[in-house]
């Protein structure tokens, strides 16, 4: 994780009567992510720890959410940037965010919504960094996540490649949360900060740009 270790609690199954509480973690890059205290530890913090989750999103929701969702996050970064790790900093950049944030996030639903927000805005300004220092030039795109493929099965995956890439910013992104990442219009609308309509008139001409590249490229 960048800057090292950073400390969240893992929420595990309670023991069972006849067994001791088991501690475990869980790795994350640049250290491990500690488990919970048991029940007897757990009381004497209770206080604090009540006071950290009395508005927004608990540690608890928020570390579960994102363990069930991070090769989801990892894949939408992937669609977004050209290389692995690249992808795990920004997702893993992008809990550290949200974690220092949870108390604004008022609705325990949109847990999901707001780490893959961050998830884009982080990607965002990876690739202005890339662009200025001009190293888009040098790198080719990662291959697509294996979604892509069952999507457009019948298409040669390096020709969508150079299709996807030279669609506008807006365009790229609508199509990747939309078919890729299987988010709904209203979902990809709240992630992207624009209206519903926006997002269909994004969609419908991203998706004409791209079929005009495909052809080009298979003619």
């Amino acid at each position: 994780m960048p800057g090292g270790g950073f400390p969240v609690i893992v929420p595990v199954p309670p023991a069972g009567p006849s067994q001791a509480p088991v501690r475990t973690a869980v790795p994350i890059r640049g250290g491990l992510v500690p488990a919970p205290r048991d029940s007897a530890e757990a009381d004497g913090a209770a206080k604090s720890e009540t006071a950290e989750v009395v508005a927004g999103t608990t540690v608890d929701h928020l570390t579960a959410t994102y363990q069930a969702h991070y090769r989801s996050l990892l894949g939408l970064a992937a669609l977004l940037l050209d290389d692995t790790a690249s992808c795990e900093d920004v997702v893993q950049e992008a809990f550290i965010r949200v974690h220092s944030a949870r108390n604004r996030v008022r609705d325990r639903e949109k847990t999901l919504a707001y780490l893959r927000q961050t998830v884009v805005n982080l990607s965002r300004s990876a690739l202005r960094r890339r662009i200025l220092g001009l190293k888009l030039l040098s790198k080719p795109m990662p291959d697509m996540a294996s979604a892509e493929e069952g999507a457009y099965d019948q298409l040669e995956r390096d020709d969508l490649i150079k299709a996807m890439r030279g669609l506008q910013r807006r365009q790229r992104e609508v199509l990747v949360l939309r078919y890729f990442a299987d988010m709904t219009e209203a979902q990809v609308a709240e992630t992207l900060g624009v209206s519903l309509g926006s997002v269909k008139a994004y969609g419908s001409r991203g998706i004409a740009a791209l079929r005009v590249a495909m052809e080009a490229a298979q003619s």
